[in-house]
Formats: structure tokens, C-alpha cells, sequence
């Protein structure tokens, strides 16, 4: 029987998307159904984040991953994913500047054909939540359509859009200049909030790092009128993918 590497080796020669996976399937068929009008302590949610070697979506790779799950708006403790991930191509140097990971660290890593399968089952039925993860899903989505058949269904809720929103509301119109010059950088926010601060470009803490603000922001948010997952969605949604 021909593996799952070989497959989806051939399936890009041959220039065909393999036929949609079941746990993408599972996925869609979850989301399909989905209530927005709870109180949002009713949902799960997935935080995330990646580390690439650069932010072009058609030819720069994810060389990390790093997730954690929500619920009750409570971190899950022990319900993380984390893993380092082999590129295709050498990694560049500017790359390691960034987010410290060598080459020698990713010679014994997975593929991300073989990281997709664990990483969708781990966001099965949780919404996403990043910062600024428009960039993150146009990575995945791209890796998921090739060796999957499709992109993921979950809908996704950016916590630079929820700040954005935030101080819409806590600053007012009287503040308006100040709000518009606050930096919106993910360390920044959390000396800005005194929020725990975690080592920055590194996949796991960075996404713990967007827990904890994303926390924050919805709390504050439920003072200031936002109660439903709805609510939350239009204040904090992603408006496209970037595939």
C-alpha cells in the first residue's frame, strides 16, 4: 500500500487535490449546525499560533504549531498541541533570528503531512483564536487543502480585531487619537493590560500569551454589552482567508 507521503507526493505531480478527509468532513458537518446565541461560556474555544520562515503564503513554510483549548473561558491545563515541523526547503537564517529554531532542531521534526491529521483533531470542534490569524489560517488552510482536500470550517476570531473593538468601547470618542496611536503588537498589549507575559515567537507560549488577552478582552467586553458567541464573532471575526 502506497503511504500517506508517497500518495500525496504523487497527487502533486499528477496536480490533483486528494478527496476531502474525514476529519475534515467531521468538521464541516460540526459547523454546519452551529448556535451563535449562547452565552460564550458555553463554547470551546482553540487558541493558536505558528512559526514560519517568512509570510508569504506560496512559498515560505510553518516550521511550528502551537495550540491550547478554552473552555467555561477557562484554559484547559494539560490540553496543548506542540510541535516542530520540517520544511520542505532549508530554513532560512533570517527565520532563526526570529523565532530561535535551528535546522539542527527540525532534522528529526515531522512533516506537515504527517502533523495536519493530529492538529485538525485537536481543533475539531473548538473556535480558532489568534492574533492576527488570518496569516496562521492562510498557512494551515494552504497545507490542509494539499494533503487534505480542503480547509478547515472552524470560524475564527482575531484578538488584535477584538482590541480593536475594545477600545472602540472603553475609550470613546473623547480618547479616539489616543486609541488610534496604541500599538497593537501582541507583547505591547500585554504590558498595556499587566497581563503574564510569555517568551514571544515561540508557537506554544505565544499562543498562551493570546489566551490570556483573549480573556481579558472578552471579560471586559461582557461589561460593555457582548454576552453571545454572536456578539463576539461580529466584534472579533475573520473576514477572509488568506489561501
Amino acid at each position: 500500500m502506497m503511504s500517506g507521503l508517497l500518495r500525496a507526493i504523487s497527487q502533486r505531480i499528477l496536480g490533483r487535490t486528494p478527496q476531502l478527509h474525514s476529519l475534515l468532513r467531521a468538521n464541516r458537518d460540526f459547523f454546519q449546525a452551529l448556535d451563535q446565541a449562547q452565552p460564550m461560556e458555553c463554547y470551546e474555544f482553540v487558541v493558536l499560533d505558528t512559526e514560519l520562515t517568512g509570510f508569504d503564503t506560496k512559498s515560505d513554510e510553518i516550521v511550528s504549531i502551537g495550540a491550547l483549548r478554552i473552555r467555561g473561558l477557562q484554559i484547559v491545563p494539560g490540553e496543548n498541541f506542540y510541535t516542530l515541523i520540517r520544511p520542505k526547503k532549508d530554513l532560512p537564517k533570517d527565520s532563526t533570528l526570529v523565532h530561535r529554531i535551528t535546522p539542527q532542531d527540525l532534522e528529526a521534526a515531522p512533516s506537515i503531512e504527517e502533523v495536519l491529521p493530529e492538529f485538525v483533531s485537536f481543533c475539531s470542534t473548538g473556535l480558532l483564536v489568534g492574533h492576527f490569524i488570518e496569516l496562521d489560517m492562510g498557512f494551515i488552510n494552504r497545507e490542509t487543502t494539499r494533503y487534505m482536500g480542503g480547509t478547515l470550517a472552524n470560524p475564527a476570531i482575531d484578538t488584535l480585531r477584538l482590541v480593536q473593538r475594545y477600545k472602540e468601547k472603553v475609550c470613546g470618542l473623547a480618547n479616539e487619537r489616543f486609541c488610534f496611536n496604541s500599538s497593537y503588537r501582541l507583547d505591547d498589549l500585554v504590558k498595556e493590560y499587566g497581563l503574564p507575559a510569555f517568551v514571544s515567537h515561540d508557537a506554544l507560549q505565544d499562543a498562551m500569551q493570546t489566551a490570556y488577552l483573549f480573556l481579558f478582552l472578552v471579560k471586559n467586553l461582557q461589561k460593555n454589552g457582548f454576552h453571545t458567541l454572536k456578539d463576539l464573532f461580529l466584534a472579533g471575526k475573520v473576514k477572509r482567508w488568506l489561501v
